[in-house]
């Protein structure tokens, strides 16, 4: 098994043999598994013909819905040539994202607009100041030197 012209050669690392020694004898753990007594019930058995509901109370589905506001009637349109009806948002809803959105694209044009101006503005100055501030440090090399 000769190695090829050109293929590099592979590393071969020998590594002595490693002694383990045997564990350390532990001793059996002493605590058992613990043991609990389930709780348990007797079922109370009564017929539904004997069973009476108190003045006062509730139905779990009353007591549920209690705290929670009633849905108003929900507005749905139609959708033409289909026979399906979308559901719409009230007028308030409407009113408040319309807004919203109009408040957003007209802010975001005038930053832009803004922008664009600033940069017109503040270009040629930004250009004046970085010619001077090479100039001075790359010295002034425009000045003659004296002839000495």
């Amino acid at each position: 098994m000769g190695t090829e012209v050109g293929a590099p050669s592979i590393p071969f690392l020998r590594l002595p043999n490693q002694l383990l020694t045997d564990p350390i004898p532990l001793p059996r753990p002493i605590l058992d598994a613990p043991r609990a007594t389930l709780p348990s019930f007797k079922p109370m058995i009564a017929p539904a013909n004997n069973l009476m509901v108190f003045e006062g109370t509730k139905s779990e589905k009353e007591e549920e819905d209690e705290g929670k506001p009633q849905p108003k009637e929900i507005n749905k349109v139609e959708i033409p040539f289909t026979n399906y009806r979308m559901p719409v948002p009230e007028e308030e809803i409407m009113v408040t994202a319309a807004t919203t959105a109009a408040i957003s694209v007209a802010a975001t044009l005038t930053a832009t607009s803004l922008f664009k101006q600033c940069v017109k503005v503040f270009k040629p100055i930004f250009m004046q100041l970085a010619k001077r501030i090479q100039k001075k440090l790359n010295g002034n090399t425009t000045k003659e030197e004296p002839a000495g």
